[in-house]
């Protein structure tokens, strides 16, 4: 009675479909998908291979480029592998708590990047603004704190969803057309009311990365002003220089994130493969594109790099 009751509460596993009206090319996608898998693993292992073996490096920048390359990782392999196991045809099941469990830590990696982006955009701030505090400010004890308040955040947000999901009714629905478990597809296989976890998914989104959005926005509005207040050119192509990077970071991963949260949720004339499409780069290609951009723009870490390879 109570194996009967427990599976018309949820189904025993899920089948992903993968890229949902593009089955033909998924071989072919497999390929770049594969490629930027490995790129994000090489990079990433080798930009926090440098940093902790470098004594030069454990500054608050580079440690700060540690934690966002920690879950650049967890971001890549909470998804990717899956998605190629469906592209390959080796297998597209998944139990019910493994896809919670997925599902939990690709969100909780994705908060957990953007609550580093928002310290790195503080510490950009200090840097430019107020840099003879930056060494008061920034100590270890303090980026320490900051690592741990960013996987408490992330916990914290993330953690309610399991039971808000195992709450669900799914009669029997076990069918997604997606490449990896996220938290408004495993909902919508449900067939009792699920506003509840559209309205705490919209308002998780609004407060924490889109929070962090307004706040990196406004550390950045405040660099630039105290850059141009700057009487020395010089002095302002250096300080836009050691912000650039992260810059293009921000924008790499903010950008295809949000486009993929409004069209999924607004955009109804959008061809649901695009959906995929986007939910998988934007936790892939932020991974792969991070420590590239880092190791070209930083000169510091172009160099031990180039001493590796």
């Amino acid at each position: 009675m109570v194996a009967t009751n427990q599976t018309s509460v949820h189904p025993a596993s899920f089948l992903l479909l993968g890229m949902a009206g593009l089955e033909d090319l998924q071989t072919w996608l497999s390929i770049p998908f594969c490629l930027m898998y490995i790129a994000t693993l090489l990079g990433n292992f080798v930009l926090l291979f440098v940093i902790v073996t470098e004594r030069s490096l454990h500054e608050p920048m580079y440690l700060f480029l540690a934690m966002l390359a920690v879950t650049d990782l967890i971001l890549s392999s909470s998804t990717v592998p899956k998605a190629l196991s469906i592209f390959w045809s080796l297998s597209n099941k998944m139990s019910f708590h493994a896809c919670l469990t997925q599902m939990f830590f690709t969100h909780f990696s994705f908060i957990a990047e953007s609550t580093v982006l928002l310290a790195m955009a503080f510490d950009r701030y200090v840097a430019i603004c107020n840099p003879l505090r930056y060494a008061t400010v920034f100590t270890h004890s303090v980026i320490a704190k900051i690592g741990v308040a960013a996987i408490a955040r992330s916990f914290c947000v993330m953690f309610p969803t399991i039971f808000l999901l195992q709450r669900l009714l799914y009669c029997g629905h076990s069918i997604m057309p997606h490449t990896y478990c996220e938290h408004m597809g495993i909902a919508r296989l449900a067939c009792s009311d699920i506003s509840v976890n559209v309205w705490y998914g919209f308002a998780t989104t609004l407060l924490c990365p889109g929070l962090d959005v307004v706040l990196i926005g406004v550390s950045y509005s405040l660099i630039l002003r105290a850059v141009f207040r700057l009487s020395s050119k010089d002095a302002q192509v250096k300080a836009v220089g050691t912000c650039s990077s992260h810059a293009c970071v921000i924008l790499m991963f903010y950008t295809p994130a949000f486009f993929s949260f409004f069209t999924l949720r607004f955009g109804h004339n959008v061809p649901h493969h695009v959906h995929i499409l986007l939910a998988n780069l934007y936790v892939l290609l932020p991974p792969m594109l991070n420590p590239i951009v880092y190791s070209v723009t930083n000169k510091l870490i172009r160099e031990k790099v180039s001493q590796i390879l």
